[in-house]
């Protein structure tokens, strides 16, 4: 009997070492293997619904008229990244739009990248605010409310990339969500955002998305203990530094730090500084350039941009690649246009709509 009850004991004390041993197990090393990783190769083609209803004709390299999205996937773009606001002023950017441009985009083989702002318009480093529906709730309504909200995206919307705020370096929803007065709910309404992707989907890869490179550490330091996949930067020249040193040593540290696979989730740069109507621009000084290796030429457009893929892809051990912000934007209202495009020197078609010498870097 008591040989029995001993080895019962033995036997309970190796199942629980070989439990404890399995709950200690190290993390699974996202780093992608050099030989199989596939690059992200994305465009932000959020406002492409409303400037296809001023039905205009784009151009192919060889000057044939062709689908805007038929030329952008013929030059290696795979992945297409929308912007979905709550309940925007008009159609466009809401769940109904977005839910029918995944539709098409699905069937040309993009694979799709949301980015979920949690407002009714932009949400960035200077805005988060909640959206109007939303705005009267308690905050168990809100965290209920994010999970739902998100909960309808995955379940009828399914993207392959789901971004849990946009630019949040401030937080998201505020004021709950203000990272700097109010940590914890921060967190806690992020958690309740992916935990609404964990419990519909196996494969969705959930990013967190910070714009720029300085603080980065701090911010992902502060959301290290949330259940997310891939860090997501912002970096235009103007306004996040003319470094390209800084921006590789950030990628990597950062993904090597928090050991996450990493894109740039927003980058763009200016064939001219030139303009095709009447709306100011964002880009249109030679000081907001990086000088001399990147003027504002086509040639110096797309070298810039071959240099973003080289660094996010081929020298992050982590990078997957980067996603071009506003390759659409052309001057799609007219040359007199006064709330049009402020980004149609920095879209991937010329003036006259043809496409430009940047789009032959997408490709693998």
């Amino acid at each position: 009997m008591k040989r029995i009850k001993w080895i019962h004991l033995l036997l309970v004390a190796v199942l629980f070492f070989a439990a404890c041993s399995d709950d200690n197990k190290d993390p699974v090393d996202p780093t992608p293997d050099p030989e199989t990783k596939e690059l992200i190769s994305a465009m932000d083609l959020s406002q492409l619904p409303e400037i296809e209803l001023s039905n205009p004709t784009f151009y192919d390299h060889e000057n044939n008229v062709k689908d805007f999205l038929n030329i952008v996937k013929e030059n290696g773009v795979n992945t297409v990244r929308l912007r979905l606001w709550v309940d925007p002023e008009n159609e466009h950017s809401g769940f109904n739009e977005v839910k029918t441009f995944v539709t098409q985009l699905k069937a040309k083989g993009f694979a799709i990248w949301l980015t979920i702002h949690y407002s009714d318009t932009w949400a960035d480093p200077g805005q988060q605010n909640k959206p109007a529906r939303w705005s009267n709730i308690s905050y168990p309504a809100l965290k209920d409310s994010v999970y739902a909200y998100t909960q309808k995206i995955m379940t009828e919307i399914s993207p392959d990339y789901i971004q849990i705020g946009n630019e949040i370096n401030s937080g998201f929803l505020h004021p709950e969500g203000n990272i700097q007065d109010q940590t914890f709910q921060f967190l806690e309404l992020m958690e309740n955002g992916i935990q609404a992707v964990r419990d519909n989907s196996s494969t969705t890869k959930i990013m967190i998305h910070y714009a720029g490179l300085n603080n980065a550490d701090w911010f992902f330091n502060v959301v290290r203990n949330l259940d997310y996949d891939m860090i997501g930067l912002s970096y235009y020249p103007i306004w996040h530094g003319k470094s390209l040193t800084s921006l590789k040593t950030t990628m990597t540290n950062l993904s090597e730090t928090f050991n996450k696979e990493i894109v740039l989730a927003e980058t763009a740069y200016p064939f001219t500084l030139a303009w095709n109507d009447w709306t100011n621009n964002i880009v249109g000084q030679n000081d907001q350039l990086i000088q001399p290796d990147y003027p504002a030429t086509q040639t110096g457009q797309q070298q810039f941009i071959e240099r973003i893929k080289q660094i996010s892809f081929d020298e992050v051990e982590k990078g997957r690649g980067f996603c071009y912000w506003g390759a659409e934007l052309i001057a799609w209202k007219g040359p007199e246009a006064t709330d049009a495009s402020p980004w149609e020197n920095q879209a991937v078609f010329d003036f006259d709509n043809k496409a430009l010498p940047v789009l032959m870097v997408f490709g693998e």
